[in-house]
């Protein structure tokens, strides 16, 4: 029996870019994001362009989400976000859903009094413009991959 990695990258044909008309996310495909007319991807060799493949998004105000390792999350990934001045945080999940978020990790986000929001990073990027746009109080953080 042969080892298939679970979440493995898609193959070149398989690759989806998710365009936005409106912003301040322009675009997202597998490990890259555009945003303000400026992309955000990790290179070969390691080094990030930009905030990188796995995003945080307070506001207008972007960086590196460089808490998240794995694919499990912890309180300690997420306590940028929940000493925020956000009522809302929403979590992308990756590309398949494989970053996971317990509930450990839900209630320590409403414990600070956010809402939590859910969903594969390409719903995620467009609920976040959405809410942005309206004036909502919203963060986002976004795993770039599976």
């Amino acid at each position: 029996m042969a080892w298939v990695r679970r979440n493995k990258r898609p193959e070149e044909g398989e690759m989806k870019t998710y365009r936005f008309s409106q912003g301040p996310i322009e675009e997202v495909s597998w490990g890259k994001f555009v945003i303000n007319g400026r992309a955000h991807f990790k290179n070969s060799d390691g080094t990030l362009t930009g905030a990188g493949k796995d995003i945080c998004l307070i506001g207008k105000m972007l960086s590196p989400w460089r808490e998240r390792k794995g694919h499990l999350l912890t309180p300690d990934m997420v306590r940028r976000v929940a000493s925020a001045d956000v009522d809302t945080v929403i979590i992308g999940n990756g590309f398949n859903g494989a970053l996971q978020v317990p509930d450990e990790v839900k209630k320590f986000l409403e414990e600070n009094g956010k809402t939590v929001i859910i969903e594969k990073t390409p719903q995620a990027c467009e609920r976040f413009n959405r809410m942005f746009r309206q004036g909502a109080k919203v963060a986002l953080l976004a795993h770039g991959t599976c």
